[in-house]
């Protein structure tokens, strides 16, 4: 059985991931959604962390696609992205249909009927692992 050589996420979806593995970056993030722009020194008068900080995890927001930034004066005002987040969201249904696929396949397998060990032929008789296989093949074709 040939495996395809396929790259799991694509380094839009990796930078997204990554940008919303840190709770501060998503809080603040909630916050642009809910407030629809804020700037770092907005942010750093009501949170407990750093101006600096705050810039950090906001530039890290926007290398992600998650945030966009303009020049308002002297600061930067960031406004939430949303539907840049459209490109986990898709990510997560295919995995999502693939176990659904997998789950389909391995309740069939748990309410076939038995066969008679007297009358069933040897070929008749299917183990977890050739199952697993022809769910393995099947997956690959897709």
């Amino acid at each position: 059985m040939e495996r395809r050589n396929k790259q799991v996420m694509t380094d839009e979806q990796q930078r997204v991931f990554l940008a919303l593995a840190d709770p501060t970056r998503r809080l603040l993030l909630k916050h642009l959604c809910e407030e629809g722009s804020g700037t770092a020194a907005g942010f750093a008068a009501r949170l407990p962390i750093t101006r600096q900080a705050i810039i950090k995890h906001l530039v890290t927001l926007e290398q992600a696609g998650l945030v966009t930034a303009r020049e308002t004066g002297r600061e930067r005002r960031y406004m939430p992205r949303p539907e840049a987040l459209s490109t986990i969201t898709n990510w997560i249904e295919e995995i999502s249909a693939q176990w659904d696929q997998r789950l389909a396949a391995l309740r069939s397998l748990l309410l076939e009927e038995p066969s008679q060990p007297d009358t069933a032929r040897p070929e008749e008789h299917t183990t977890m692992t050739e199952h697993q296989e022809r769910t393995n093949e099947h997956d690959s074709d897709n």
